[in-house]
């Protein structure tokens, strides 16, 4: 479903923390720091993998699977569109 890379990966391009993360998708700190020091895909329970993939989603993250059309291959993330801008995150120009 989603790497810990990809993870890490989307809140560097959203330039949120995983403090800003949990919040925005409703799951504790602790578990966004669980998902992120998983080796390969992220383990846990569905729910919480579910709400995380949805929050970045929500944000203007476009997670790219193995099969998936890249110029590049593999696994890997990008923004769909300008993302609207987070608390933490200056606006683009």
């Amino acid at each position: 479903m989603i790497t810990a890379a990809q993870m890490r990966a989307a809140r560097a391009l959203l330039g949120i923390d995983q403090k800003k993360l949990a919040e925005l998708s409703g799951v504790s700190l602790p578990t966004i720091q669980r998902m992120e020091a998983s080796e390969g895909n992220v383990r846990g329970v569905i729910d919480s993998l579910i709400k995380v993939v949805g929050a970045l989603e929500a944000s203007g993250i476009e997670l790219i699977g193995d099969n998936a059309r890249s110029e590049g291959g593999g696994r890997g993330v990008r923004l769909k569109q300008a993302a609207p801008p987070t608390e933490s995150a200056p606006p683009a120009k």
